[in-house]
């Protein structure tokens, strides 16, 4: 039998991947980080890190739970999720057409806690690929012999904090950021790995079975 333990390396490999892509939570907390200053940045972290729990909650209490007892609900929600990446893979790639690219963080910032708070709870509640993760990834890496509900809500917890970890480093080293991102090449850059990474996850699940 294989615990919840065991799965946790590839799991967080796998959150810290869905991290690591630039998108629009990303760009987000970069503009708040570089425009309101690192406090701004914490407190907005604090709100999308939030946002994933309430979607692995959403998930546990009775999404997941739907969908592994219906093979053609599994389904359907699995290849709309699989053409929906696929088709923000390309439109990904079709930004490099632009200076930036897709990676683009100029923008207003807010600031204040609870502002600060709301929009990052705000980005990742309406982030699509959340809620994919969420509702279709997570349950698959639940072990057969694990209660369900608790492990899709135990790993979302463990990939609010993978991905805290990951933006925390981001926010720490802004000032060199700052300058890293000024440069249309290195966006360009980030926005081909980002598309590249989306259709990574789309293999995946693609590849992916009902628990």
């Amino acid at each position: 039998m294989i615990s919840l333990v065991q799965v946790l390396p590839a799991f967080i490999a796998t959150a810290f991947l869905l991290a690591l892509v630039p998108g629009q939570t990303v760009a987000m907390i970069l503009r708040q980080a570089i425009v309101g200053g690192t406090k701004t940045a914490y407190t907005t972290l604090i709100g999308t890190s939030g946002a994933l729990i309430i979607w692995g909650a959403a998930s546990a209490i009775g999404l997941s739970a739907i969908f592994a007892r219906s093979q053609t609900a599994y389904n359907l929600l699995k290849y709309t999720g699989v053409a929906f990446l696929t088709f923000l893979a390309l439109q990904t790639l079709w930004s490099l057409r632009r200076e930036f690219g897709k990676f683009d963080y100029e923008g207003a910032t807010t600031a204040g806690f609870m502002p600060a708070f709301r929009l990052g709870l705000i980005t990742n509640l309406t982030n699509v690929k959340a809620a994919v993760f969420a509702v279709a990834f997570i349950p698959a890496f639940v072990p057969a012999d694990f209660n369900l509900g608790w492990g899709i809500f135990l790993l979302s917890i463990v990939q609010a904090l993978t991905s805290a970890s990951w933006y925390s480093f981001l926010v720490h080293i802004i000032g060199r950021a700052t300058t890293i991102l000024a440069k249309p090449k290195v966006r360009r850059a980030l926005t081909a790995f980002s598309a590249i990474g989306i259709l990574f996850l789309a293999v995946t699940l693609l590849l992916t079975s009902p628990r």
